[in-house]
């Protein structure tokens, strides 16, 4: 029977998940107003990155200013009468009842005080978080009430990814691997993550555990909401035995090759580790220079005749994802 043939090669292989998910941002900020007022000035535009505690906005704050101004006056003046009754009290020219009172007086303008320059300080509206400005919600000259949404934030560095990953793999899987994202709207272009977060337990209904990518874009080109195929290396093999993925047959749960031997095809079972593209990794039942029957071999029975017609080229090192099927 003619056949074709391959030997195995020597190279590189390596465990890779490969999985997709949304882009997100780190975190996200909805800035609201804490006070309501017109909008005097608005200082940043979308696009924009800020820091946090940045000034975003001003709203007239000229009524809550004059209520700070005489909340001062207030607390001066009552400040100087508790200061004459402690002398009083030192010289039991005042009961304990009067100073007591006028000592809850102050504390009590104290905190009104300290609350009127609060609501003086919320006219200026400011950011939670650093990061870019996605949304402006607001304009020049209006008037906004308490609570009305003002601006949002988005916070780029790092970007994350949430993998759902099947729980075949946790034991592959762990903190600080290295990932590699790739999105359709920019072809071509491969971004380095890390893995940040392995989730300590297996969803029951799914089978699945979340896995957190972080990834850093210097670039700003990938963007939150874009859909990324992310692979994650979890190991190395180096020098393995690997094989053309078209030379093994399988049957009741066994893996096989044919070898050809001085004419012969010889069945062999095998052991077989990663999988990287059509290159498999075998872990026993090959040598370096066993000749592989790879076009033909679903035709062949164990120690039947065969002619090589050709041979193709040995297996080598491919890109794309693989799994382990050891």
């Amino acid at each position: 029977m003619p056949v074709e043939i391959a030997t195995p090669s020597r190279a590189e292989i390596v465990a890779r998940y490969t999985g997709t998910a949304p882009i997100e941002a780190f975190a996200d900020a909805l800035v609201i107003a804490k006070t309501g007022g017109e909008i005097t000035e608005i200082l940043v535009e979308e696009g924009d990155d800020v820091e946090a505690g940045q000034i975003l906005a001003r709203l007239d704050g000229e009524r809550l200013a004059l209520n700070l101004a005489e909340t001062r006056a207030r607390l001066e003046k009552l400040k100087q009468d508790y200061s004459r009754n402690v002398e009083l009290r030192d010289k039991s020219l005042i009961s304990d009842g009067d100073f007591e009172a006028i000592q809850f007086e102050m504390e009590a303008l104290e905190a009104s005080f300290e609350l009127a320059e609060l609501e003086l300080s919320y006219t200026r509206i400011r950011a939670p978080i650093a990061g870019v400005v996605s949304a402006r919600h607001i304009k020049l000259g209006n008037t906004i009430d308490v609570n009305a949404n003002a601006f949002e934030i988005t916070s780029l560095e790092p970007l994350i990814a949430y993998l759902h990953v099947p729980e075949r793999e946790y034991q592959r899987m762990r903190d600080g691997l290295a990932a590699e994202i790739s999105v359709d709207a920019l072809p071509g272009t491969r971004f380095e993550g890390t893995v940040a977060r392995t989730s300590p337990v297996v969803d029951p209904v799914t089978g699945t555990f979340k896995l957190t990518v972080e990834v850093v874009d210097d670039s700003r080109r990938l963007k939150p909401g874009m859909f990324g195929r992310i692979d994650i290396v979890s190991d190395r093999r180096a020098n393995a035995l690997t094989i053309p993925r078209a030379a093994i047959l399988e049957t009741g749960g066994e893996e096989f090759v044919f070898v050809v031997t001085d004419g012969i095809a010889v069945r062999r079972v095998i052991e077989t580790g990663y999988v990287e593209g059509a290159s498999v990794e075998v872990r026993s039942g090959v040598d370096d220079n066993d000749q592989l029957v790879v076009v033909g071999q679903s035709s062949l029975r164990d120690q039947s005749r065969v002619s090589v017609v050709g041979s193709s080229p040995a297996a080598g090192q491919s890109q794309t994802s693989s799994v382990d099927r050891g």
